[in-house]
């Protein structure tokens, strides 16, 4: 990946908060705020970037490939690498325990600072959106091209090396039931990872329903950890 630089603060106190992680408040309180709402503002603005990219680079493109390039541009994974590549581990403030369990490498940290991180230069560039957009494009633009590969990957096949890269834990899917006559039967199937269950789905058949639950589990997993 290209040699990329932090975006350039005005307002150094914005960059701090978008660096601190609740543990540091938890032992300074007198340090201010934490970046979790950054974090979430950020999340938004690059969902909305991302998408926005995808719309004018790829206008040939439906809905449907679109959806999970997007994903695939702004997931953790992603988005823990685009941290690794500006350092942004050695920038957190983060309290004693937090330390001492390695939060500086953690995926889930390093994706929520750098989420943190959009958030707070929008806020210091006014709300200046074309701004945020001409920092993060190059940065889609790097990675945009597996992005495509994983995007045109069926859900099936995405959710199955996600397990496995991840957790590897045993990844099934369980018949929950079905109804109908035999001619118009309709499957429903559920997603089990380990020993819990995630995502559903419904179909004319048992591999139409499956995909249908892998794709619904990848969509929990955009917003939550296994």
């Amino acid at each position: 990946m290209t040699a990329f630089s932090l975006p350039p603060f005005k307002d150094k106190s914005l960059w701090q908060q978008a660096m601190t992680h609740r543990s540091f408040i938890n032992e300074h309180p007198e340090a201010g705020e934490h970046n979790e709402r950054l974090e979430f503002l950020g999340d938004a603005i690059l969902t909305f970037l991302s998408g926005d990219y995808l719309y004018e680079h790829y206008p040939h493109r439906p809905e449907g490939e679109l959806t999970p390039i997007r994903a695939a541009l702004v997931d953790q994974p992603q988005l823990c690498h685009f941290a690794q590549v500006l350092t942004l581990g050695q920038h957190l403030r983060l309290g004693k325990g937090a330390k001492k369990e390695g939060a500086r490498t953690s995926p889930r940290l390093l994706c929520s600072a750098f989420e943190a991180m959009i958030g707070a230069y929008y806020l210091d560039t006014e709300r200046d959106m074309h701004a945020v957009r001409d920092y993060v494009e190059p940065l889609f633009e790097s990675v945009v091209g597996d992005a495509l590969q994983q995007g045109i990957k069926d859900d099936k096949t995405r959710l199955q090396e996600w397990v496995q890269q991840k957790i590897g834990k045993l990844l099934a899917y369980a018949d929950i039931g079905s109804s109908g006559p035999d001619h118009e039967k309709v499957f429903v199937v559920e997603v089990r990872i380990g020993d819990k269950a995630y995502g559903r789905g419904v179909g004319r058949s048992r591999q139409t329903a499956q995909k249908a639950a892998a794709k619904s589990t990848l969509s929990m997993l955009e917003t939550t950890e296994l």
